[in-house]
């Protein structure tokens, strides 16, 4: 007879063990869980964050030269001023401090030749094509009316879109004994700073046209020409702007900034 199979002896489970695992993939399922719900807020909170006002829009407008004169919102009845430029700085991408010097500008003008019709949204327009305001090339408009780093424009020694200006203020101006450049917010060249500079802030010291103000009054005073231009006519406008730059893209670029934040500013 043969004796019958051995039985192997049951395997005693460790239910120690199988518990301690059990927990183990419990807490990674918490783990996996709570990252995956932490990342899903992140986005949310990241979605959600406030991104700030739009950045302000300029169409360009492919105006005729000497068919029309931009807009024009006069500051005449701002009293304050600071509420006035605080209220349209919010409406366009145009500095606090900048928007002071333009108004100042306009002010200005309507004392000294009040024919000419110059607007603050006209300078602006210049401004925003020349220099963004002082804030170019990593410089910023600083509350001095200075820019953080002086803005100086390319050498004008006649290379291709380049006029040739031998440099005519010895370097005093652009640090350029050779080549005259173009200089501050408003891009003057030297020789035609020299001519129709002026101080705004009326204390004696030279003009500086690294100075928002003196900028914005002086480019006022060669835009009026002495008071010969109506820049409230299509024809004016044209004409004072295409002696600043004779170019009609930049006379188009300019009108389309000048109307846009003439727009913005009586906009409700």
């Amino acid at each position: 007879m043969v004796p019958p199979p051995l039985k192997e002896p049951p395997v005693r489970r460790n239910r120690s063990g199988n518990i301690f695992g059990r927990i183990v993939l419990v807490l990674l399922l918490i783990v996996v869980v709570a990252a995956g719900a932490w990342g899903l807020g992140a986005l949310n909170r990241k979605d959600a964050a406030p991104l700030g006002p739009p950045p302000f829009l300029v169409p360009i407008q492919e105006v005729e030269p000497g068919a029309a004169a931009p807009g024009n919102a006069v500051v005449a009845g701002a009293n304050p001023l600071e509420e006035w430029a605080t209220r349209v700085a919010s409406k366009t991408d145009i500095p606090l401090r900048a928007l002071h010097a333009y108004a100042g500008a306009d002010l200005a003008m309507q004392r000294e030749a009040p024919a000419c019709r110059i607007s603050w949204s006209t300078l602006a327009g210049i401004g925003r094509v020349e220099s963004r305001h002082g804030n170019i090339n990593g410089s910023r408009l600083q509350d001095n009316g200075l820019p953080s780093r002086p803005i100086i424009g390319i050498p004008l020694d006649g290379g291709p879109g380049v006029r040739a200006i031998r440099d005519t203020d010895g370097g005093r101006l652009d640090g350029d004994t050779t080549w005259d450049r173009a200089v501050g917010p408003m891009q003057f060249i030297p020789g035609t700073w020299n001519r129709w500079a002026k101080r705004a802030a009326g204390d004696g010291l030279p003009a500086d046209p690294q100075n928002i103000d003196d900028a914005a009054l002086t480019a006022a005073r060669y835009l009026c020409a002495g008071g010969a231009r109506d820049l409230g006519t299509g024809q004016g406008w044209w004409a004072a702007v295409m002696a600043y730059n004779n170019s009609v893209e930049y006379g188009q670029s300019v009108f389309s900034g000048a109307d846009a934040y003439a727009r913005a500013s009586v906009a409700q």
